[in-house]
């Protein structure tokens, strides 16, 4: 978000800066958004070199935002992307602290492409991307941008309360026949199932309540100590700065 804000152009790319995602890939990116008029472009990999549980979290990620966002079928959301000036100034339009840029962009079009690229082993060093890292991302894309969490809680509620009638109606028919019910440890399995379901629930509520509050207050996405330009990249942004003021 602290880059989209200072990106300048019609176009804005977005990449890893780990050389996974060749550089040289740039020019053809952004020549196959443009001759194709497309708001936005992922790029996807005939075979992704990473290791065999981000494959696996990758894909999950992928199938949980076909039911979360509105993503079409098939789109592989990779944060190699390019994405029109529209789509950015959509997306720096939110100010709230849990941003997550994907869902910004199924929000404002369906205009989206793909592109295959190439995808290159890691030379050095290891991945930022921890799991810690990963499930918070997924949280993001979970719980900021679909109520589908809240509908399941009471799917659920609804079932269970469900299963506690047919048991309740076993206990009366048990009752009537002048037989005493039984079951004390299926009690138990009930109440704690019950309790289980409830405090999932009220989790899901407390995560939506806990980020409406840091919402309110304003928590910042980043905060810029120093921005640092070269000479080229200084001079796009005076004369972009001039033009804006112009127009």
């Amino acid at each position: 978000m602290a880059g989209l804000g200072q990106a300048r152009g019609a176009y804005v790319i977005t990449m890893d800066d780990d050389l996974q995602n060749p550089p040289e890939e740039v020019v053809r990116l952004w020549q196959y958004t443009h001759h194709n008029s497309f708001d936005a472009v992922y790029t996807y990999y005939p075979k992704k070199q990473h290791a065999v549980w981000r494959k696996i979290g990758s894909h999950f990620t992928n199938w949980c935002a076909d039911l979360l966002i509105d993503k079409p079928k098939g789109l592989y959301l990779s944060s190699f992307r390019c994405m029109s000036a529209l789509i950015v100034r959509s997306i720096l339009a939110y100010g709230g602290p849990f941003p997550y840029i994907d869902g910004f962009v199924m929000q404002v079009t369906q205009n989206i492409g793909q592109l295959q690229v190439g995808h290159l082993p890691r030379k050095n060093g290891y991945s930022n991307y921890t799991v810690r890292r990963l499930v918070r991302l997924f949280m993001t894309m979970f719980l900021s941008f679909s109520a589908v969490p809240l509908r399941l809680s009471t799917i659920l509620g609804i079932t269970m309360a469900g299963f506690g009638m047919l048991d309740l109606l076993s206990v009366i028919v048990e009752g009537l026949h002048g037989r005493t019910p039984e079951g004390w440890a299926s009690l138990m399995v009930v109440v704690l199932l019950l309790s289980g379901v409830q405090l999932i629930m009220l989790g899901v509520l407390g995560e939506y309540l806990g980020r409406l509050f840091l919402t309110i207050n304003n928590k910042p996405q980043f905060v810029i100590r120093d921005i640092t330009r070269n000479d080229v990249a200084s001079e796009l942004t005076i004369h972009s700065d001039a033009t804006e003021a112009l127009g």
